[in-house]
């Protein structure tokens, strides 16, 4: 996998709003191959392991943030 890019800290907190609200959100995000995958859940937490920031899912799903698309109506490549 390629080395982590810290994400804009906009968009972090747009991803810690909907952390707090517990809002279900439609998550568009790009596996290791390039293809994107869809996902619904809560963000249950938001937090950093070995210098690369994670969302965890209320389903289980582990997400690293820079692989991320679009978080609801929230473009990631917008910030």
């Amino acid at each position: 996998m390629k080395d982590y890019e810290p994400i804009s800290c906009d968009f972090y907190d747009e991803l810690e709003a909907y952390s707090t609200l517990k809002k279900e959100v439609e998550i568009f995000y790009e596996d290791e191959s390039g293809n994107t995958i869809s996902t619904f859940g809560r963000i249950k937490d938001l937090y950093a392991k070995d210098k690369t920031e994670y969302l965890l899912l209320d389903t289980g799903l582990e997400i690293r943030l820079d692989i991320l698309i679009r978080v609801d109506n929230k473009v990631l490549a917008e910030y």
